[in-house]
C-alpha cells in the first residue's frame, strides 16, 4: 500500500482514555502494515492481536485499541500508552536487470526507506549526543566496558568522555595488600581514628596510618584520640563541679530547715488572725444580706392601701411586678410598669375543664353556631355512609368519569392499551449537539430518540446504547421488546463512520441493511444511522442497522 510519508515524529504517547482505558489511540504517522508499530503499556511491550488491534486508515494513519487481555495485563492502572514506529528494517524486493519495474513496488520500497530513516531519527533524538556546533575533533566514543566498570563518567579538558574516579565505599578496618580507591573510608584499629583515601593505592606496611609510608594518601576524618582526651577532661571537670555543688546544697539545706521552722510559727499566728477576721466578715455579710432581702421584699410588696400608690415604701419609683392590697374594693393589685391591674380574677362565668363543656347543655345549638359548627350549615350530621367512605382511598389529581373527556398533557401512560383509536401526530425527542463524532458516543435511550451531531466528525466512532448513565438498556427493556434510534452524523471533507456498535458497553455485531457493514462515511454530508434494537434475552440483543446519505 503506497501512501505519502509525512514529516512527523514516529512516536506518540497518550494517557489512558476511552472505555476502561481501551482507547482508541490514534497515530498520525503513516504505516504500511499493522506490524509496523510497537505499543508499550508504561514500560511493558504489548503483543499485536493478543493485547491490541490496529486500524489503518486509507491515508496510512490509524489507531490502536487495547483488548480486554491487554487491559488485564499488569500494570492494570498504567500512566500512559506509547505508540512507536517499529517496521522491521529489511528489503523484501530486488530489482534485476531487464526484470519487472512496477511503480507500486518502487513506491513501497521508497516508503519503507523513508520510514526507516524516520525511525532512526526518532531514536537518535532520545540518545546522548554532542551539539552540531562542537569542534570536529570531539570523539564521543566511550572507553571499553572493562575499563569503565565501577567508574563514573566524566569529560576531559577538551570535552571528550573520560573515566572519573572509582566510587568510594566504607572498607571497614584497614588492612595491608588491599586496593583502596579515592573516597574509600577505613578505620585505624590502633588509634580508632577514621581516614578517607585521597589517592588510590595498594596498601602496605602496618598501622598506625599516620606513620605508614602511604600516610600522605589518606586524610583524617575523625580524630578519636583527641576526642577521647577532651571527653576525659570534661568528665573530670564535671565531677569536681558536682562535688562543689553537693557541698553547697548541704549548707543550703541546713539553712532552709531553720527558716522553715520560723516560717511555720509565723504561719500559725497568721492563720489565727485570719480565722478571726473571716468570722467577722461572715457575720457582717449575713447582716447585710438580711437587710437587703427585707428591703427587696418591701419594694415588691407594699402592703395595704386605700388607693393606688405612686411610689414604693422608700419613696422610689415603682418596680414592675410590685403588689399591694386595695382595702376599698377589696382586691390584690399588680403594677405592670404603667398601670395597676387586678392580680387575679374571679372564676364566675368561666367554663371548667373538669366539666367537659357540660355547662353549655342548655344553649348547645347557640354555642355550635357561635363556634361556626352549625349542623346542616357548617358541618354534616353523622350518617352510616360516612363510615363506609372513610375506608376508601381518594384518587390523586383530577378525577375523570367513565363518560368524561380529558386532554392528556405532560402525562405518562404506563403499559397503556389503546383500542380502535387513531394517533394523528407523534413527536419524538431530538438531542442537537455541536459535537464532533469520535471515540465512544453514549446514546441514552431514556432521554432521546434522535441524536444529531452538527460539528464535522473527527474520527471513526463507537455508538454505545444504554438507558441512562445510571440505568442499563438491559434493565430498561424486557425480553420481546424493541426500540428504534437514529444518530445523525455531520461529515466534512474527510468522512468518518460508525465502526463499532455496543449495548451497555458490550460490542454487538449489527445486521446491516444490504448485508455489508459500512467501511467509510460520506464526505460533506449528513449520514443518518438508523438502529432497531431487539431484546432477545437477558443482556442479549439483535441490532438491525442502516445508513443513508443526506446532502
Amino acid at each position: 500500500m503506497a501512501v505519502p510519508i509525512s514529516n512527523v515524529t514516529r512516536r506518540t504517547v497518550y494517557a489512558p482514555s476511552g472505555a476502561g482505558g481501551a482507547g482508541p489511540y490514534s497515530f498520525t504517522f503513516e504505516i504500511l502494515a499493522n506490524t509496523d508499530i510497537a505499543v508499550f503499556k508504561d514500560d511493558v511491550l504489548l503483543t499485536l492481536t493478543t493485547h491490541y488491534t490496529v486500524t489503518i486508515n486509507a491515508n496510512g494513519t490509524g489507531s490502536v485499541t487495547i483488548t480486554a487481555t491487554g487491559l488485564a495485563l499488569s500494570p492494570t492502572s498504567p500512566t500512559q500508552y506509547a505508540i512507536v514506529g517499529n517496521r522491521t528494517i529489511s528489503r523484501t524486493t530486488d530489482f534485476t536487470t531487464g526484470g519487472d519495474f512496477f511503480a507500486n513496488t518502487l513506491n513501497d520500497e521508497l516508503d519503507s526507506q523513508t520510514i526507516f530513516a524516520q525511525q532512526n531519527s526518532e531514536g537518535l533524538q532520545r540518545a546522548l549526543s554532542a551539539p552540531q556546533t562542537d569542534p570536529t575533533t570531539i570523539n564521543m566514543v566511550l572507553p571499553l566496558a572493562s575499563l569503565r566498570a565501577n567508574k563514573t563518567l566524566g569529560f576531559d579538558a577538551t570535552g571528550n568522555p573520560t573515566l572519573a574516579e572509582t566510587l568510594g565505599t566504607n572498607r571497614g578496618n584497614w588492612a595491608a595488600s588491599t586496593v583502596y580507591y579515592v573516597r574509600d573510608i577505613a578505620k585505624d584499629t590502633t588509634t580508632n581514628n577514621i581516614f578517607q583515601v585521597i589517592t588510590a593505592h595498594t596498601s602496605s606496611g602496618s598501622q598506625p596510618i599516620t606513620t605508614n609510608a602511604d600516610s600522605a594518601k589518606w586524610t583524617l576524618l575523625v580524630d578519636a584520640a583527641s576526642a577521647t582526651t577532651s571527653a576525659t577532661a570534661a568528665a573530670a571537670s564535671a565531677s569536681a563541679a558536682s562535688t562543689s555543688a553537693s557541698n553547697a546544697s548541704t549548707s543550703a539545706s541546713n539553712a532552709s530547715t531553720s527558716a522553715t521552722t520560723a516560717t511555720t510559727q509565723a504561719t500559725n499566728a497568721a492563720s489565727s488572725a485570719t480565722s478571726a477576721n473571716t468570722a467577722k466578715v461572715a457575720a457582717e455579710a449575713a447582716r447585710d444580706s438580711a437587710l437587703a432581702a427585707y428591703d427587696n421584699f418591701d419594694d415588691r410588696y407594699l402592703g395595704p392601701y386605700a388607693s393606688n400608690p405612686t411610689l414604693d415604701n422608700d419613696g422610689n419609683t415603682l418596680l414592675a411586678g410590685s403588689l399591694y392590697f386595695n382595702t376599698v374594693v377589696p382586691e390584690m393589685r399588680l403594677w405592670t410598669g404603667s398601670i395597676w391591674v387586678a392580680a387575679y380574677v374571679s372564676g364566675t362565668g368561666f367554663l371548667s375543664s373538669s366539666n367537659n363543656l357540660s355547662e353549655l347543655t342548655a344553649t348547645a345549638s347557640t354555642a355550635r353556631s357561635n363556634l361556626g359548627l352549625a349542623i346542616g350549615t357548617n358541618v354534616q350530621a353523622w350518617d352510616t355512609d360516612l363510615d363506609t367512605w372513610a375506608t376508601k382511598t381518594a384518587p390523586s389529581g383530577t378525577v375523570v368519569g367513565t363518560t368524561d373527556t380529558q386532554t392528556l398533557t405532560n402525562k405518562t401512560l404506563t403499559s397503556p392499551t389503546v383500542t380502535n383509536e387513531f394517533v394523528t401526530t407523534i413527536r419524538e425527542t431530538v438531542t442537537i449537539s455541536a459535537t464532533a463524532a469520535t471515540g465512544t458516543i453514549n446514546f441514552d435511550a431514556s432521554t432521546q430518540v434522535v441524536l444529531y451531531y452538527t460539528t464535522n466528525a473527527s474520527g471513526n466512532f463507537t455508538v454505545n446504547f444504554r438507558g441512562t448513565s445510571g440505568i442499563s438498556l438491559n434493565t430498561l427493556m424486557s425480553t420481546g421488546q424493541s426500540l428504534s434510534a437514529t444518530f445523525l452524523v455531520t461529515n466534512g471533507s474527510t468522512a468518518y463512520y460508525n465502526s463499532v456498535v455496543q449495548v451497555d458497553g458490550s460490542t454487538v455485531t449489527p445486521k446491516w441493511q444490504g448485508g455489508t457493514a459500512p467501511t467509510s462515511g460520506n464526505a460533506s454530508s449528513i449520514d443518518s444511522y438508523t438502529y432497531v434494537i431487539i431484546k432477545t434475552g437477558s443482556a442479549a440483543f439483535t441490532v438491525l442497522a442502516s445508513v443513508t446519505k443526506f446532502a
